[in-house]
C-alpha cells in the first residue's frame, strides 16, 4: 500500500467521510502506531490505525457495496437519519451506505449508494470529466 492522508485512510474504512475523520483527527481520537494523528500525517503500510481505541483499516475490495436504486419522488438524498423519508433508511440495508450524488426529493431516477467514500469522490469529482446526461419533462 502507497502512504495515504490519515482522513483518506479511515475513510477508505467505510466508517465516516475525509471532513468526519478531519474532525476526529483533531479531537485527538485518532491514532497511528499508538501516537495522536495529526491532519496530514500519511499512513503506510505497516502502520497500526486506532479509533477511540479500535483497529480500523480499509475495506478490503470484496467488501465494496454499490447499490444502482431507481429513487421514487419523495426520498430525500441524504444520509442524515434526522431527515425525515430520507434515502438511507429507504434502503435499510444492513451495512452504512450513502448515496453518490443526489436527486431533488420531487425527482425519480437513478441512484448509487456505496460504502466508499472514495468511490463516491472518483465518481462525482469535477475532474476526472464523467458525463452527467439528464431528462426533464
Amino acid at each position: 500500500m502507497t502512504a495515504i492522508r490519515i482522513n483518506k485512510y479511515l475513510c477508505a474504512s467505510g466508517l465516516l467521510s475525509r471532513k468526519a475523520a478531519d474532525v476526529l483527527i483533531k479531537r485527538g481520537v485518532v491514532r497511528i502506531n499508538g501516537r495522536q494523528a495529526i491532519l496530514g500525517k500519511k499512513v503506510g503500510a505497516g502502520d497500526t490505525v486506532t479509533l477511540d481505541g479500535q483497529k480500523v483499516a480499509p475495506l478490503p475490495p470484496e467488501k465494496t457495496i454499490v447499490l444502482a436504486l431507481n429513487k421514487p419522488v419523495g426520498v430525500v438524498c441524504t444520509a442524515a437519519r434526522s431527515v425525515e423519508h430520507n434515502i438511507v433508511d429507504f434502503v435499510a440495508h444492513d451495512s452504512r451506505v450513502f448515496p453518490v450524488g443526489r436527486l431533488d426529493k420531487a425527482s425519480q431516477g437513478l441512484i448509487l449508494l456505496t460504502n466508499r467514500s472514495d468511490l463516491v469522490n472518483k465518481i462525482l469529482s469535477a475532474g476526472n470529466r464523467h458525463e452527467k446526461e439528464y431528462r426533464v419533462t
